[in-house]
């Protein structure tokens, strides 16, 4: 049984890095102070430097962290759940605020002196994996390499989901990642494998 001193700093240090992304995400980095992250998370500053030896170091905590509270999916199979696994991080980038904030951060890490690409290669291993699982399927076309092709998702996905940002807010982010899969499908999968996938409606599971 987990100490109740225990208990109370781990719900403290919860509220802290919630508090930090609803910050950061409204926000940005440079215009989140640590007294509004304290505020919002109804803490004291002595409790946040207990966690968090700075902004900076709380900022890579929400970065690290982005993918804590995603929901499972129901389970499909090789390629069928990479491309719903993408459909639903563009649904929780609509609603998630830790994921948005994390994404956010990585985005803008140079402006407060940190480059750090572990939020990417979280999810280059994540769709590395899933791709690995389509080849033993056999859903890959000749030549298609799980690891690479994961790097480049990973980009193309990084840049749709910022320019959906920017030109609607993310309202159109399903109908983007969409268009990013109806050109990748016919250049990693031979047709017969691409003929049996199916996109998920682009409307279904947007934000209210």
């Amino acid at each position: 049984m987990t100490p109740p001193q225990q208990e109370r700093a781990a719900k403290t240090r919860a509220a802290i890095v919630r508090a930090a992304a609803e910050e950061f995400d409204l926000h940005g980095y440079a215009g989140t102070s640590t007294t509004k992250i304290v505020k919002r998370a109804g803490s004291t500053m002595g409790a946040l430097y207990f966690h968090f030896a700075s902004k900076d170091d709380l900022a890579k905590a929400v970065m690290s962290e982005q993918a804590e509270d995603l929901p499972g999916l129901e389970r499909s199979e090789g390629l069928q759940h990479l491309i719903d696994l993408t459909f639903a991080l563009g649904r929780e980038l609509q609603r998630n605020v830790l994921l948005r904030a994390g994404v956010r951060l990585a985005i803008e890490q140079g402006s407060f002196g940190v480059q750090d690409d572990t939020a990417y290669q979280l999810w280059i291993n994540v769709f590395k994996e899933e791709l690995l699982a389509a080849q033993a399927l056999g859903q890959l076309s000749e030549g298609v390499d799980p690891a690479g092709f994961a790097r480049v998702l990973v980009g193309a996905y990084s840049g749709t989901q910022l320019l959906s940002q920017i030109s609607t807010g993310r309202k159109d982010i399903q109908e983007r990642i969409a268009e990013l899969w109806s050109y990748f499908l016919p250049a990693i999968a031979p047709p017969e494998v691409v003929a049996h996938l199916g996109l998920p409606s682009a409307t279904a599971g947007a934000a209210e």
